[in-house]
Formats: C-alpha cells, structure tokens, sequence
C-alpha cells in the first residue's frame, strides 16, 4: 500500500467500514511507515477533538424554514403536448429569476439612456422595424452627434482665440496708455 491510498483509506478505518483485507494492509503500512504514522496521530487528535464538542440542538424555526423552503417533489410527471416540450423548454429557461432580472436591468439602462440623452420615445410602428432603416437612423445619428463634437471643439478653439487677442489688445492698449501718461508726466516733471 502507498501513502496516497493509505490518506484514501484511513477516513474509513477511523469510521469502521473497511473490510479485513483492506484493513490489515492498512494496518501493516501504518506501522511500517513513519510518515502516516503521524498522520494518523494527527487524524485521531481532530477525531477525539470532535468527538468532545457538545451537541448543539438547532432553534425550531430553522428546522421549520429548511422544511418550508424545500421544494416538494413532484409525484406525477406532467404531460405536455409537443408544442410545450418545444416552448416550455425555453420559456423555463427565460423565466429564471437572473435572467428576469438581467432584462429589468437592461430595460432600465435603456430608461435611463433615453432620458439622459434626450430622445423623446414616440409609438413604434412596423415600419420604423426595417433593418435597412434602423441602420440609417443610427448612422445619421452618429453622424450628427459627431459633427456636433466637431463644432464645439471648432467653436471652443475660436472662443479661445477671440478671447487671447482681446486679451493681446487689452494690454497693448493698456501699455499705450501707460506709455501716453508717462510722455505727458515727464514734460511736466521737466518744468519743475
């Protein structure tokens, strides 16, 4: 017997339900080997350990709400038309309290896009379904959106450029007048 097969084993030696030929190789291993030796050492310690706890009785409202909240099997399998053994498969699926609350979420991150951006929802009509035009739709949006981003990046950069030459000419005429008073300031000083 190898140590490996001994670890397998010796949980069911402890508990008594090896047979004897199992057991005696087991028992010649364990006393050839220093290594499980140990172990079982160690192995019987936690078992002993164990085995002092007291039992603890569980509060009679947990086992009223284990016994609740176990499904009750079903005696009779119920028969379906072919129609439902196609269907119903995936409407159980689909059904599943993840899966019903994923679409709540996409349904509200939908919710929340719309009203973020701006679009105002109108009344679906089949025609508004057609690929080709959802496709054109989309497109002309984000070209819109796009050009949008463009003309406010332009704008901004103009804005920004009006406003450092006013700022240029503001201190240019700043500086004249600056230049002026100490023209007119310095005649004077001279006749003093």
């Amino acid at each position: 017997m190898t140590c490996a097969e001994f670890e397998i084993l010796y949980c069911d030696y402890v508990d008594g339900l090896l047979r004897d030929p199992e057991k005696t190789a087991l028992e010649q291993h364990l006393s050839a080997c220093a290594a499980c030796t140990e172990l079982a050492r160690d192995i019987d310690g936690a078992v002993a350990f164990i085995g002092r706890a007291e039992k603890v009785e569980p509060p009679a409202e947990l086992l009223t709400r284990i016994l609740h909240d176990i499904p009750a099997p079903k005696v009779k399998p119920e028969r379906r038309s072919w129609f439902r053994k196609i269907v119903g498969g995936v409407t159980d699926t689909v059904l599943q309290p993840r899966f019903a609350m994923g679409m709540a979420m996409t349904m509200l991150s939908f919710a929340m896009l719309v009203k973020f951006t701006g679009i105002r929802p109108r009344p679906i009509r089949p025609a508004d379904l057609d690929p080709a035009k959802i496709w054109v739709t989309l497109d002309d949006r984000a070209h819109r959106t796009w050009d949008r981003a463009v003309k406010y990046y332009d704008n901004m950069r103009l804005v920004i450029e009006v406003q450092s030459r006013l700022k240029e000419w503001s201190e240019q005429d700043q500086e004249q007048r600056r230049l002026q008073q100490q023209k007119e300031s310095a005649p004077k000083e001279r006749k003093k």
